[in-house]
């Protein structure tokens, strides 16, 4: 398990910058903020609607089922839990930002989705018991947590034996030429589309640094497995421009 009395980091970064925790904390929450109504618009935009398709695979390895407890850490708008409400399990919907919160909640009436819960949480500090949920899921947020290690180490609190957690994240693409190509349209074409449709160059800026500041596949395997989950996988999509993470609390 993770050393809980481990010192805390001066600074963390937030994108290519060194700030502190606290900083990072409150500069992460702005950009969503500014982005919250915006941010399914841009995910279509910056993925040619992949990320659509990669949501469904990732809820298919999730496997939710009826009547089971899934926490949904960082579910903002909403994406995955809906896809998880289908299959009838009862879902709580979190995140730190309550911009995105809102969005979530006046789509899910929009689309005429009941049944989900929707709770404001620092995925580091959750005020969920323990042993709570069947499953956990976090999409596209976890490289915003400021302490990745208090997160994981939270989600294998809250999880019940047998638990099942799952995480889809942005990676490092290790397909050779792909790579570079990727690399240039993340940096040059990505802060200008963040600038025609959401008006806001500079968040989608820091979301792609932090991208590149996120842990290697295998890296990252290693601090799940540090924060006490078993049978671990990675899934690489595209190369490890996107993956699946996944553990078991046993």
């Amino acid at each position: 398990m993770t050393d809980a009395t481990a010192a805390e980091p001066e600074t963390v970064s937030f994108g290519y910058e060194e700030v502190t925790p606290e900083e990072k904390t409150e500069r992460v929450g702005a950009v969503f903020s500014s982005v919250a109504k915006s941010y399914d618009r841009m995910n279509d935009a910056m993925s040619a609607g992949m990320h659509r398709l990669w949501k469904d695979r990732f809820v298919r390895r999730v496997k939710p089922r009826e009547s089971e407890t899934i926490l949904d850490m960082a579910g903002g708008t909403g994406d995955i839990a809906f896809r998880m409400a289908r299959h009838g399990a009862a879902i709580t919907v979190s995140d730190i930002n309550q911009d995105m919160l809102d969005v979530g909640i006046e789509r899910a009436e929009k689309q005429g989705i009941q049944g989900l819960t929707w709770s404001r949480q620092n995925a580091e500090e959750l005020t969920f018991g323990d042993k709570t949920f069947n499953a956990y899921t976090i999409a596209f947020g976890i490289r915003n947590v400021t302490r990745i290690d208090k997160a994981l180490a939270e989600a294998h609190r809250v999880l019940k034996p047998g638990g099942r957690f799952f995480v889809l994240e942005f990676s490092t693409t290790e397909w050779p030429g792909f790579a570079q190509a990727y690399d240039f349209y993340s940096h040059k074409i990505v802060p200008q589309l963040g600038q025609m449709i959401a008006g806001d160059a500079d968040s989608y800026r820091y979301l792609i640094e932090s991208i590149r500041r996120f842990p290697k596949m295998r890296e990252f395997e290693g601090m799940i497995r540090s924060a006490g989950f078993r049978h671990t996988k990675v899934e690489p999509i595209l190369g490890g421009a996107v993956a699946i993470h996944s553990g078991w609390k046993i």
